[in-house]
């Protein structure tokens, strides 16, 4: 028989209480009790044998009686039900965070998957293996077919709002007035016998003076920092000194990589500073035009203060070193020839980056910004040279995905993320124009994928409002990647560079390609085929545009 202590721990339901030992009768009232109020200390019993005094227990009355009589559970059960709910909580929100992948969530998505078996067009640019795994059974048994015709009339609707208007060119007046100290700095005029923009500035320091001491580059990222330490030993011997005074060569690119982001330009850029005459800033991608001058260091931290003109300046002076020692050699003194040493910089957000517009420059009409990042470019560098290299928008936009994604990447979330990016595009367009759309900073930041990286020729359209067509080199990574010997021979002829020996021609070209997909984003495989769908509709009127601007119908990117 079980019993409870005193009368007082009620661990047993109430019909059993009158079994307990001391407390049997009818007639037993709690407060009359000396053993029910605790004046005594009393034995606990158990099978009619008394425990010693020194087992004996003394608690404390603790009734149950707010929980309206719910039995108070043992330590053991206790223990298990907080661990189930504990399992429970965490497999919820496994779900959740991977998107409900498997359909488990207690409210579905509204996004559905499945394969568009019926449209073999939609399988163009991949592999035989890649399509056996768009055929392959769906282990989720989902379809998404239902959702397709509601994102198409999303892309209907943007499409019947895409007007390519030309952008009105602001006076070189206005661009002065806005950023004045960077036109105090850079000249009007360059050296004759160079072929970049480069001039000499007076410099007021003396052997012990740090000329990096506040560059900006070298303050906010360590890994420039050992660059920056070469710069300073060598940069009193790379002056040059003329009546007492000191004058350090400062120099422009010569030309620019602009784009686009996941599109060959790093493969570009590794293979263009192999050739002997080309140099680059002591940082591939500065980001300075686009903003770095802006005070932007990461987007998601905000902004801290500008980056003047001098610290970008400074990211060329190994360039001008190598230049200002072939200046003063006396071969070209002699002969008069030009240097054909070239500088040329690879920030891939130069073409389309124009997010920092809206904090620092008054709006326009119709909220699209009145200055743009090649007005100020063209106002320094009328004559500088403009090397774009494009793909497939589509598959642009995954990979762009796979790379900055950081967790739960996969084809469902990536389809996901474009349909949700089709929504706030679509409520952009139908207010505001197209080009406000594209450079609007608000909406850019909320769209889960960059969708307005890809339209390719909304940018281009606008860098061919100030600088003329011959001026920019518009490749296709396609083409790069099947034949990089007659891309590579297209840039050294855009850029007007020397011929290069056999052996120098087959390290450029022959090199393997840079910035290629990680393993692990492989094993993700590629984009659902509707997606797929999706965004080929999305992007055809802007390639068609594109097709029609640069008389070539490869940037259609259709299959042949």
């Amino acid at each position: 028989m079980r019993y409870c202590i005193n009368c007082c721990i009620h661990l047993l339901p109430n019909d059993l209480h009158r079994q307990c030992f001391r407390c049997r009768g009818p007639d037993h009232n709690n407060q009359k009790c000396p053993v029910c109020r605790g004046e005594n200390k009393i034995p606990l019993y158990t099978d009619r044998k008394q425990m010693k005094w020194l087992a004996v227990l003394e608690v404390r009355t603790d009734h149950c009686e707010s929980w309206n009589g719910f039995f108070c559970l043992r330590k053991g059960k206790l223990c298990s039900l907080m661990f189930g709910l504990i399992i429970m909580t965490l497999v919820m929100v496994s779900y959740i965070l991977t998107g409900a992948k498997h359909g488990l969530l207690l409210i579905p998505s509204p996004f559905h998957y499945g394969a568009f078996a019926s449209n073999p067009s939609l399988m163009d640019n991949e592999s035989l293996s890649d399509m056996k795994d768009y055929y392959q059974p769906s282990k989720m048994n989902i379809s998404y077919v239902k959702d397709y015709p509601s994102i198409k009339l999303i892309i209907d609707t943007i499409t019947s709002k895409i007007e390519f208007i030309t952008r009105q060119r602001p006076d070189l007046e206005e661009l002065r007035k806005q950023e004045p100290h960077m036109f105090s700095v850079i000249p009007n005029k360059f050296l004759p016998n160079s072929k970049n923009p480069c001039w000499y500035e007076e410099y007021h320091g003396n052997t012990t003076t740090d000329p990096y001491a506040t560059n900006s580059y070298a303050l906010y990222s360590k890994r420039f920092r050992i660059i920056f330490d070469y710069l300073r030993k060598v940069f009193w011997n790379h002056l040059y000194h003329y009546k007492d005074k000191h004058y350090r060569l400062r120099c422009l690119p010569h030309f620019y990589i602009i784009g686009q982001p996941k599109c060959g330009t790093t493969d570009l850029y590794d293979r263009l500073r192999l050739h002997p005459d080309v140099r680059f800033s002591a940082i591939k991608e500065p980001h300075w035009w686009t903003r770095k001058r802006f005070g932007i260091i990461r987007l998601r931290d905000g902004f801290h203060d500008r980056y003047p003109v001098e610290d970008y300046l400074d990211l060329f002076d190994l360039a001008a070193h190598q230049i200002q020692s072939v200046l003063q050699s006396d071969a070209v003194k002699e002969r008069g020839k030009r240097n054909n040493i070239i500088i040329g910089e690879a920030s891939a957000s130069t073409m389309w980056d124009n997010n920092a517009w809206i904090f620092f420059y008054d709006n326009s009409t119709e909220g699209e910004p009145p200055f743009l990042i090649q007005d100020f470019i063209h106002a320094f560098q009328p004559n500088a040279k403009l090397i774009i290299m494009l793909r497939d928008p589509v598959e642009r936009l995954y990979s762009d995905y796979l790379y900055f994604a950081s967790a739960n990447k996969s084809a469902e979330d990536f389809h996901e993320k474009v349909a949700e990016s089709l929504q706030l595009f679509e409520g952009c367009v139908l207010d505001f124009s197209l080009r406000a759309c594209v450079y609007n900073n608000t909406l850019n930041n909320a769209m889960p994928v960059r969708l307005q990286v890809g339209l390719y020729v909304v940018y281009l359209l606008d860098w061919l409002t100030v600088f003329n067509k011959d001026q920019i080199l518009v490749l296709r990574l396609e083409d790069h990647a099947s034949n990089m010997r007659y891309t590579m021979h297209m840039v050294f002829q855009f850029l007007d560079l020397g011929p290069l020996s056999e052996k120098q021609e087959a390290l450029i070209t022959k090199s393997p390609a840079s910035n290629t997909r990680r393993p692990e984003d492989r094993s993700l495989g590629p984009m659902l085929p509707t997606t797929k769908a999706i965004l080929r509709d999305f992007y055809r009127p802007f390639n068609t545009k594109l097709a029609q601007v640069l008389f070539d119908d490869a940037f259609l990117w259709k299959r042949t």
